[in-house]
């Protein structure tokens, strides 16, 4: 039974979700999902209405998967998007903002002259918008402006308001001009801070002409009051004092009555230019024309400016409604205090003064992201401050928001006040926690205050609460820092006998400090301990941990310490590192020592050596370094029982001539001293290597066969003996084909 195309775009979709989960969280497109969709037939049903259905609604959320299938399906034999695929793999581009992705498929479009649906217009404008392209946002919508009611008025205005915030209100004026043209309905927000920014460039007259242009299209979208108060605030800001008197009038002619705020504003601006007369004037015109501010309306704007990431707008509104102890509620002042300290911290302390005046809390949540910023811009002082306050109304009753103070404290380095603010937990009973200690331990070490780390310590441990693993990393990390093994060792064992398992990163830092300290005793005796405690720890330390043994000289050591390993530490990778290290230093006879070490020991190890050294030729910054190393491997190298010859061959297409000519000479030297004979066939030439002395032969031979073109194809044919050179083909295959696109 033939399936339907939405049932087929589930399996597909399913099929490239399954295989991608071993490449979370990425989930880049890869050539095992193409063979996946080869697998299930995909190239033999593939139409538009398919792909578009296994993106939208399937791979939305995935974009490297959605972009990747719609490349693919490009590539198809007498395949040709449409509007459907291109609709829903921008969709999915829009959600997770890749810009660069969506400016590419957008001249594709253009191009083709491709006509999209006005609704992912909207997707994209907006997600421009939010993700600050905001250039690219206005290009797009003057592109579209024949569609601009079907985009909308909330994608509409919110660039208007970004455009204005911005400074850009030529931008904002043409898209001002385009919603008056095609009748889309202009809301607060946007239309307020157009208005609110316009006023620092335009005169008063044409404002009042945006104004009424404004209320032909609809007088019900915004409200007047507040477009009242952001042209008289505008215009104060620049000090139009005498514009800001007759805009007054004017506004309220227009039924943009002015809310008391409004008056205000201008009374204060005269009070600064010691203007008695007019002060007197406006406050008389406040009690009798002025409207009381509709505190709900002002939470609204506010909340949708911080919302869209507009919080110079928010913080100077909130400013207004503060300085003049207007009403605010409180979910406003808590979310002014919060996204306002991200670009004026001290300013958000002001309004964190103001809710405290007013015998009104704050959230801990509102003080985390306050403290956040503080210690971001460096305010410490501030900080500290913000928690007298607090401390003052008594704010902190509980161990949750001590151990907020004393956290932030320590981030900001105050560590005296941190340590005070210990001790007052105390005397309060509520603690202090392990969390509590571990904040001030991190900060005394971060200080180099060493000693009053250590006092802490035994503070700690003396009050009844004892060190987690959090705890012992701080110290024996900044022990080891320091030089100061022996406490570093002291704790270290310490947690074995409280029944804390030691992680990573506690072992390499006291690997490491041992080292620098020259104990190499106690250094294997601890790297012996990850050994005992978990073998694919140990193998995880051991590359780093022979780096380290190296830099300080204990060369022998590293290697008799690899050579004697058993329960499965010590890896291939681990073994390589070490060789390349002695052969770039210059150690040829040592590494040629551990060389033979483990062919004595396991001949299948230094097989899987080869192997990995051959894999790491083409990346190699020392191709020479490899190459020493092969050719003693190739001493000891036994070859199978196998007599009879095995021949593989590997064909890629080279990205350029010289690369790959480079690349080839290298693996034939590699190749003919480690495995035997080698044939390569370049572009209608054919180059033998048996030992090193071909490979000066082989280079002419080769820039012979390429002197005119670059061959479509090299032919690389394995004739030794050994039966797992196949894997080593691979190598040289991947190392002149970056695509990897192999045929064996």
């Amino acid at each position: 039974m033939r399936r339907s195309v939405t049932e087929f775009a589930g399996v597909i979709s399913r099929a490239l979700l399954a295989v991608s989960n071993q490449t979370l969280p990425t989930r880049p497109w890869t050539p095992s999902l193409e063979q996946t969709l080869h697998q299930l037939g995909c190239r033999d049903s593939l139409s538009p209405i398919l792909v578009a259905r296994v993106i939208d609604p399937f791979l939305l959320n995935h974009h490297s998967l959605a972009f990747g299938f719609f490349n693919w399906a490009s590539q198809q034999p007498g395949f040709s998007h449409t509007s459907a695929t291109y609709q829903s793999v921008l969709k999915s581009l829009s959600v997770s903002r890749q810009f660069n992705s969506i400016d590419k498929l957008l001249k594709q479009v253009r191009v083709q002259k491709i006509i999209l649906s006005p609704s992912v217009y909207r997707s994209v404008i907006g997600s421009l918008v939010a993700g600050r392209r905001t250039h690219m946002a206005f290009s797009v919508f003057c592109d579209v402006v024949s569609v601009v009611p079907e985009i909308g008025p909330e994608v509409c205005n919110v660039l208007l308001a970004v455009l204005s915030s911005q400074g850009a209100i030529k931008s904002a004026r043409k898209v001002f001009d385009e919603m008056i043209k095609k009748g889309v309905r202009l809301s607060t927000l946007g239309f307020g801070v157009f208005i609110w920014r316009a006023c620092r460039k335009m005169g008063l007259g044409e404002i009042l002409i945006l104004l009424e242009d404004a209320r032909k299209v609809d007088c019900l979208g915004f409200d007047g009051s507040i477009i009242a108060l952001l042209v008289v605030h505008g215009l104060g800001v620049e000090s139009r004092v005498k514009d800001a008197i007759c805009a007054l009038e004017e506004l309220r002619k227009r039924e943009c009555k002015p809310d008391f705020m409004a008056y205000r504003i201008v009374a204060e601006k005269l009070r600064e230019m010691r203007d008695i007369v007019d002060v007197e004037m406006v406050l008389k015109k406040k009690r009798k024309l002025g409207v009381a501010p509709r505190a709900n309306d002002y939470r609204e704007l506010i909340l949708q400016l911080v919302s869209e990431r507009l919080i110079c707008e928010a913080k100077e509104l909130g400013e207004v409604i503060v300085s003049g102890n207007f009403p605010i509620e409180d979910d406003v002042l808590n979310v002014l205090i919060g996204s306002v300290s991200y670009v004026d911290p001290q300013q958000a302390v002001s309004f964190l003064r103001f809710m405290l005046e007013k015998e009104r809390m704050p959230t801990l949540l509102t003080i985390i992201n306050l403290s956040e910023n503080l210690c971001k811009h460096e305010k410490g002082e501030e900080l500290v401050e913000v928690f007298q306050l607090l401390s003052m109304k008594e704010y902190f009753s509980n161990l949750e928001s001590y151990n907020v103070m004393v956290s932030f404290l320590c981030k900001a380095g105050r560590v005296k006040e941190g340590y005070q603010v210990l001790q007052e937990m105390k005397k309060k009973g509520l603690g202090p926690d392990v969390s509590s200690y571990n904040s001030l331990l991190e900060a005394c070490c971060r200080e180099d205050l060493v000693r009053p780390a250590k006092r802490l310590w035994d503070e700690m441990f003396a009050s009844g609460c004892c060190g987690n693993l959090e705890s012992y990393k701080i110290l024996i990390r900044k022990f080891s820092e320091v030089g100061q093994v022996e406490d570093a060792c002291h704790l270290f064992h310490h947690m074995f006998g409280k029944g804390l398992e030691p992680d990573e990163s506690i072992y390499k830092s006291l690997l490491q400090g041992l080292c620098q300290e020259k104990n190499l005793e106690m250094a294997l005796h601890i790297f012996q301990k990850s050994v005992e405690q978990d073998a694919t720890l140990a193998n995880t330390l051991l590359s780093s941990f022979l780096l380290c043994l190296c830099k300080e000289g204990f060369l022998n050591a590293a290697s008799k310490l690899l050579c004697e390993l058993t329960c499965g530490v010590g890896c291939p990778k681990s073994h390589l590192t070490l060789l390349k290290y002695l052969s770039d230093i210059g150690e040829l006879p040592l590494a040629t020592e551990h060389i033979q070490c483990i062919a004595d020991k396991s001949p299948a190890l230094l097989h899987a050596i080869q192997t990995e050294l051959a894999a790491s030729l083409s990346s190699s910054l020392e191709p020479d370094s490899v190459l020493r190393l092969s050719r003693e491997m190739a001493k000891l190298s036994m070859p199978t029982t196998n007599n009879s010859p095995v021949a593989h061959t590997a064909e890629v297409t080279p990205a350029d001539a010289r690369t790959a000519l480079n690349t080839l000479v290298t693996l034939l030297e590699f190749s003919s001293v480690h495995y035997g004979l080698v044939e390569l066939n370049a572009g209608g030439g054919t180059v033998h290597g048996h030992g090193a002395d071909r490979s000066a032969v082989a280079e002419k031979e080769l820039e012979c066969c390429w002197v005119h073109r670059v061959p479509e194809r090299v032919t690389v044919t394995e004739l030794g003996r050994n039966k797992h050179n196949h894997h080593f083909l691979i190598s040289i295959a991947e190392a002149l084909d970056s695509s990897k696109n192999l045929n064996f």
